[in-house]
């Protein structure tokens, strides 16, 4: 007998034997339509979701092509009910649809039976405004977002084909010198949708380093409009300025910042998250003071950079803007914080996304080397570990004095080899302290912009090699010729941090040579845990650990 390669089971989740010759192939099929929960030696858990299977539904799979998948790799029948609940909600999908007539907005099905059980519903009563028959009603344009995020919930996602302002017309071009990969182009088009009311809302997942931004840019020479992009900091709106003016046809002062430390609107105006959600007051936690601005101009397209990393004010100026093209971008639709269904329903379904190692096997990505190194705690700190509170043992086992002299070792070896090497933690006294003993560069979110730009440009021309960064390095960093990653301490069980971080170096190197990331947990703790939960979705994506003791 065969060993088996994938196991499916009654509860909706699917067992895959990492030691079968089939595991990567079996891994790609079920990727789109599963998500991952734990990953021990042999069999890797996936569960399939309703948003998972709703996002695969948007991509175009059908509940035939996703059973087909599970049958093709599972050595006994698939359970009837798994088979049924495959078929009930990709089934949903478009079941419903908001359409525009006549100037009003319309929510309507073909089911009549269906729309008049959803209509009952106290949830939905209050968005309708009158019926104009059994299978159509009239909502108002101003719950639209609203709307889409309760029958999301309540297991009816609505197909939204009620269109999009055109906003003000922007001559923009990627410049003649400059052409897409093959997947980039087809992202772009996918989102596009030949301009009709199939595209223009949802969500591109790319590793980072991929050319995300590229695609954004892509998706603007497309739509030819005044856009809005937003970020999640001020490194990474002046890089997207970087990037436009160096790969499109757009005049810097085409091109505007909006954020604490300029406030400018133009027809390609960059803003910070974290400007967007300010507060007159800080009390004040329904009135932000920077949303009528941006709420008042004619925007076409609005992109949201680090789209996983929006935070939840941002889903209100969403829900109000649905009028307006939006394009998510992002290394992964993991949140922390769990609302997944809000990105669905008001930046829109996945559109696009291809397995990080096949990006790596094309050459697009550099291939990488994950390794875990366990080091041990000396007994006084076992003890103080033993007797501390819960919440405070992570920060003891993160802050591991240990780790500076497996950090110096690693230092060494790869000093050898000519390596750009980045160092990045949580804690900022653990942090300090190490810069000082290595005489690193440390960038903080208390450091000022400027500075931060001046050390990052001194990296990338190689005139330091060893750069150390706090959280703010997480995302949006464009340092093409990181090549190791040393990780020092990290956020909990942050799978979504995970990522962000191996993405920093997996840009291709000219050499060829593979990103090496190293991660550093103290053996026998809280730590050690939550490191098999962070390397979830690496794992999910073909990445194995090789676990080093210290």
């Amino acid at each position: 007998m065969t060993t088996p390669c994938v196991i499916v089971q009654s509860n909706m989740e699917v067992l895959l034997n990492v030691d079968s010759v089939l595991h990567h192939e079996a891994r790609d099929a079920i990727a789109p339509f599963t998500e991952i929960v734990k990953s021990p030696e042999h069999f890797h858990t996936y569960s399939i979701s309703h948003l998972s299977l709703w996002n695969a539904a948007s991509t175009g799979l059908t509940a035939k092509d996703v059973v087909k998948r599970l049958k093709k790799y599972s050595s006994y029948e698939i359970p009837v009910n798994v088979i049924s609940e495959i078929s009930e909600y990709m089934g949903r999908y478009g079941t419903l649809r908001l359409v525009l007539k006549d100037k009003y907005l319309i929510l309507e099905s073909d089911d009549e039976a269906l729309f008049a059980e959803i209509c009952k519903r106290k949830e939905i009563q209050g968005y309708i405004e009158s019926f104009i028959s059994k299978k159509a009603a009239i909502v108002s344009p101003l719950v639209r977002g609203k709307l889409k995020i309760v029958l999301t919930e309540i297991g009816f996602p609505v197909q939204d084909l009620a269109g999009y302002v055109q906003g003000e017309f922007l001559d923009i071009e990627l410049n003649d010198n400059f052409v897409l990969r093959d997947y980039q182009k087809d992202a772009a088009q996918v989102f596009y949708a030949s301009g009709s009311e199939k595209g223009g809302s949802g969500v591109i997942v790319l590793p980072c380093g991929s050319g995300k931004t590229i695609i954004g840019m892509a998706a603007m020479a497309l739509l030819k409009t005044h856009t809005l992009i937003l970020t999640p900091s001020v490194t990474a709106a002046r890089q997207w300025i970087r990037e436009l003016l160096q790969k499109t046809n757009l005049k810097k002062e085409q091109i505007k910042e909006y954020s604490g430390d300029v406030k400018e609107i133009g027809p390609v105006t960059i803003a910070t998250y974290q400007i967007l959600t300010q507060r007159k007051k800080k009390t004040d936690s329904e009135h932000f003071s920077n949303f009528p601005v941006f709420e008042a101009q004619k925007w076409g397209l609005m992109i949201y950079d680090e789209v996983h990393l929006l935070p939840a004010p941002v889903f209100r100026f969403s829900a109000d803007m649905q009028a307006t093209r939006r394009l998510g971008l992002t290394a992964t639709l993991i949140r922390e914080d769990h609302k997944e269904t809000e990105v669905f329903s008001l930046i829109g379904p996945k559109k696009f996304d291809i397995p990080w190692r096949i990006l790596e096997s094309q050459g697009w990505i550099a291939g990488a080397k994950c390794h875990e190194i366990r080091i041990p705690m000396d007994m006084d700190m076992k003890i103080s570990y033993a007797v501390a509170p819960l919440r405070d043992k992570i920060t003891i086992a993160g802050c591991n004095p240990k780790k500076f002299g497996v950090v110096k070792d690693l230092l060494e070896k790869h000093n050898k080899e000519n390596d750009r090497i980045l160092i990045i933690g949580q804690y900022l006294e653990q942090l300090d302290a190490l810069a000082k003993e290595l005489g690193t560069p440390l960038i903080t979110g208390k450091m000022p912009n400027k500075e931060r730009d001046r050390i990052y440009d001194e990296f990338r021309s190689g005139e330091i090699r060893i750069l150390m960064v706090s959280k703010v390095g997480n995302f949006a960093i464009d340092l093409p010729d990181a090549s190791v990653l040393i990780q020092i301490s990290g956020t909990f069980g942050s799978r979504q941090e995970e990522a962000q971080r191996l993405g920093r170096v997996l840009r291709p190197k000219k050499d060829g040579r593979p990103a090496m990331f190293y991660s550093l947990v103290s053996k026998d703790s809280r730590e050690q845990e939550f490191a098999m939960n962070r390397q979830l979705f690496l794992v999910e994506q073909g990445y194995g650990y090789e676990v080093i003791y210290g």
